[in-house]
């Protein structure tokens, strides 16, 4: 698979499906905390359209706090019209960008889980690409904990119902490829959407 072409795929996908939204809907609340809708959509576009130098600065603001560089890069993005954002998105889709020290699995797990942070609230149509799937829930297994929580997946097992994809050993979490990726990523939300003896210890994580 050429993950840069499935990223691509998926930032127009996304792109198409946001650009007739509501106020209302724009203005929903996703699945990350404290994010609407628009903001996510921000944050998916900050890496394409902020030079390195931008960047640099604003970790030299935030004192070296990647998290807080973000957020603050995130806001400034989000301030800009929806449907600007909606273009820089499909615009720069075929844009290149990998975080430093990581490879294209990075990008491709941020726009599918975040495209998840968008869909679920809104109830639009969230069908994933088995593949990319694959490298996505793989990807989470090793992710920073600016991804994952530190010891969210230590000794469990996951299993996806709907692909051929299994990671892991110990008490058993099983659910949609989907749902997996949002309940491993901190999505309190989609954990009701996954079963197994492991539930209860990745739900107590999670929520901790």
């Amino acid at each position: 698979m050429d993950i840069f072409a499935a990223i691509a795929d998926e930032r127009r996908h996304l792109a198409d499906q946001l650009a007739d939204l509501t106020p209302e809907q724009q203005s929903t609340q996703s699945l990350c905390v404290a994010w609407t809708v628009h903001d996510v959509l921000a944050h998916l576009t900050m890496p394409l359209d902020v030079s390195i130098p931008r960047f640099a600065l604003a970790m030299l603001l935030a004192g070296g706090n990647f998290d807080r560089a973000n957020r603050r890069l995130t806001r400034r993005q989000a301030a800009r019209p929806f449907n600007d954002v909606v273009d820089l998105l499909r615009d720069k889709a075929d844009s290149h960008f990998t975080p430093p020290g990581e490879g294209p699995e990075a990008p491709l797990t941020d726009v599918i889980v975040h495209g998840l942070d968008i869909r679920w609230p809104l109830g639009l149509p969230s069908q994933l690409h088995e593949e990319r799937a694959d490298v996505a829930l793989t990807a989470v297994m090793k992710a920073p904990a600016s991804v994952v929580k530190k010891g969210v997946v230590d000794g469990l097992q996951f299993e996806a119902t709907d692909m051929d994809w299994k990671h892991g050993s110990g008490p058993a979490v099983f659910g949609p490829a989907q749902a997996l990726l949002l309940g491993i990523t901190g999505r309190a939300e989609a954990v009701s959407s996954l079963s197994g003896d492991g539930v209860e210890l990745l739900k107590h994580r999670v929520l901790s």
